[in-house]
């Protein structure tokens, strides 16, 4: 098999001397050393240091193959990612050969190699290790989305038209690498994910364009897979920012997003990958990314293949797991370009029925991957006050002519996402014949499937309900409960979803309706 990376024996000669040195004990005051390999770099963990080093390799798609282009690579990696993670990006560090003929860290001989010196942590907080033993919960996906949104507000802008004009060539170059490796990727099935690349791209351009205008496109992370994110003191941190190339590490924000979504659904992690979708939205509230959702399937398709392709660029792709992992994130890009036609749920009932648990609980189960934007009547009301969540507005908030107008925002951008080819559910109390009959109008022409539900529960235990709730966006107590008892419903046309049981079972028979 033929082998991506061009050998460098000269630079990888005196490499090797680095890396034992680094790998000594001895350098590090006798502290125990563990050495770290991926395709593109070492790293050395010994104390409470890590010490990265760029491999001497040239790929398709970045070059270290001197000295002085892996010096600007480490001094480019400590720049972006100080602005990411600060606290954890230390210093450029030269090893240099010292008049003895010895090496040395920082020493005051000729630089042979340059390293980042990070501050070490516990590498198994990292997304991907957490994942594997099951530690990803919904509150620590809600803390990923909103540290993303917050990493994206510092993002600075990048050339727009550059990284447009280059997405084509990422995806001819996936497919350059896949020919080469036709024992893992069936030639049929690369020439049909090429095809259907590059159409998504032609169709989405203008979009891009667009979003290009409106300052979406930036220099973000790059590379935000769940191996570089770690939980430090229970916050979710983003470091190892792609530096090798500034059009490849530049990208509409949701491209950005799409490998963190992409990688949760090909290692198990459907919901998940739906509460950080939701949870980034919320933590955003840019109404622009609305229609920019229509391009998620092709940046998370896109993303996919990209993973697959550096995958099987590897050294090590003769290890079974390697190629098995190149293989399952190409079926992966396969499965995210498929069609899928959008569906609009809209959950309504009144408060106490478990509405909004019932739409998270169904946003992940709807197409396309990663499931259903949910849009909910109390949050859009907060922030039309411009409030936080879990702030309490006033009764005056709660003004008929307000609530109608809450209403509008709701169909208005359940529409927008139904055209964009996304998923939405509504989720509001939907009391009155006429609202109902609003949103399913609304919708209508946009050609989505269109499913309402409306859940029901008596009052004893709505009231319990809404007696026990965590802080959340709803305002309604227990006396607004015994308030909507008087409501004249009219006419239900929606499935009436009994809610009176556990949420499990409320989830099941929702689901029912709308297979």
């Amino acid at each position: 098999m033929t082998k991506s990376p061009e050998n460098l024996p000269d630079s990888q000669n005196t490499q090797a001397a680095v890396f034992a040195f680094l790998g000594d004990p001895r350098t590090h005051c006798g502290v125990r050393v563990e050495r770290f390999d991926t395709h593109g770099a070492a790293v050395f963990l010994a104390g409470e240091r890590a010490i990265k080093v760029k491999r001497a390799v040239r790929y398709p798609f970045l070059d270290y193959s001197t000295l002085a282009k892996r010096k600007a690579a480490c001094r480019a990696e400590l720049e972006i990612n100080q602005n990411f993670a600060p606290r954890l990006y230390r210093k450029l560090l030269p090893i240099t050969r010292e008049v003895d003929g010895s090496l040395a860290l920082d020493g005051a001989g000729e630089p042979v190699e340059w390293a980042v010196e990070m501050m070490r942590f516990d590498e198994s907080k990292t997304l991907d290790h957490l994942v594997k033993r099951g530690a990803l919960d919904d509150e620590l996906a809600g803390k990923i989305a909103v540290a993303v949104a917050a990493m994206h507000t510092r993002a600075q802008p990048a050339d727009a038209a550059a990284w447009i004009g280059a997405l084509d060539g990422f995806v001819r170059t996936n497919t350059s690498i896949f020919d080469k490796h036709s024992d893992l990727f069936a030639p049929r099935d690369v020439a049909q994910l090429e095809r259907q690349s590059l159409a998504a791209l032609q169709r989405l351009r203008p979009l891009l364009a667009a979003r290009g205008r409106a300052g979406l496109i930036r220099r973000g992370h790059g590379d935000l897979h769940l191996g570089n994110i770690a939980v430090l003191d229970g916050e979710p941190v983003a470091f190892d920012a792609l530096e090798f190339d500034a059009v490849i590490a530049s990208g509409d924000l949701l491209y950005d997003l799409a490998f963190l979504l992409m990688d949760l659904v090909e290692c198990g992690q459907p919901r998940a990958a739906n509460v950080v979708l939701n949870g980034y939205y919320a933590a955003t509230r840019r109404g622009a990314d609305y229609d920019g959702i229509a391009a998620l399937p092709f940046f998370m398709a896109l993303r996919a293949a990209i993973r697959a392709m550096t995958t099987a660029s590897r050294l090590d792709l003769a290890k079974p797991e390697v190629a098995q992992s190149a293989k399952r994130y190409f079926g992966v890009a396969l499965k995210l370009l498929a069609p899928a036609k959008p569906a609009v749920v809209c959950t309504g009932g009144l408060s106490g029925t478990g509405k909004s648990l019932l739409a998270r609980g169904l946003a992940p189960d709807l197409p396309p991957i990663p499931g259903a934007l949910v849009l909910r009547s109390d949050v859009e009301r907060k922030a039309l006050y411009d409030v936080a969540e879990t702030e309490h507005l006033p009764p005056d908030a709660y003004r008929a002519e307000v609530t109608e107008q809450v209403y509008g925002i709701l169909a208005d951008k359940a529409v927008r996402v139904a055209r964009a080819g996304h998923s939405v559910i509504a989720d509001a109390v939907f009391a009155k014949p006429r609202e109902r009959a609003a949103i399913e109008q609304a919708v209508a022409a946009t050609g989505a499937d269109f499913f309402g539900l409306f859940s029901t529960a008596d009052l004893k235990t709505r009231i319990e309900r809404v007696g026990t709730r965590q802080p959340d966006a709803s305002d309604a107590d227990a006396n607004v409960a015994r308030q909507q008892e008087d409501f004249d419903l009219g006419a239900v046309a929606w499935a009436i979803v009994d809610a009176s049981g556990s949420p499990e079972a409320t989830l099941a028979e929702a689901r029912a309706v709308i297979k």
